[in-house]
């Protein structure tokens, strides 16, 4: 994209030598092409590599407002320790410095899993939590329901 606007810059500028008729338009054309390389440069500088945590467990996105409540699926047989170690990663893979400057809530991110205590009934449990705290070493406070872990783990042993 460089090289095409620094071409399209060049043509402009052979087009003012020239006193061609569409000189305005090629310096409108290399202008915008300039914003766009610009656009793209910075947002090259993105890291697009997620962050692993040991001891944590793939999950899925379920939810996000793109504010401040992001839900994520896990396992229903997941132990406490791989629980926190995923609410972690998803913390830092998934906040931004634009969500944790304030506002009415602070963003949060929740652990839910679905377990089936019938055929045709299945319950939705939120087994914890996490949210920026400034005060606490890791940066999060993460924090487990263990009342829906139990129910959780008794849901996968009885079927």
């Amino acid at each position: 994209m460089g090289i095409a606007t620094l071409g399209l810059g060049a043509f402009a500028g052979l087009a003012f030598l020239t006193q061609w008729g569409i000189r305005f338009r090629l310096v409108g054309i290399t202008g915008f092409c300039a914003v766009l390389t610009v656009g793209l440069f910075g947002l090259s500088f993105e890291p697009f590599v997620s962050t692993t945590v040991a001891g944590s467990v793939p999950y899925t996105t379920v939810f996000d407002s793109g504010a401040s409540q992001l839900v994520i699926a896990v396992p229903a047989d997941i132990s406490d320790s791989a629980l926190e170690a995923t609410l972690q990663q998803a913390a830092i893979n998934s906040f931004n410095p634009s969500q944790l400057g304030g506002g009415a809530q602070s963003p949060r991110i929740r652990a839910r899993t679905i377990v089936h205590r019938e055929p045709s009934i299945s319950d939705l449990l939120y087994l914890g939590q996490v949210q920026p705290d400034a005060t606490s070493e890791s940066g999060y406070r993460v924090t487990l329901d263990s009342s829906q872990l139990a129910k959780a783990r008794a849901a996968t042993q009885n079927s």
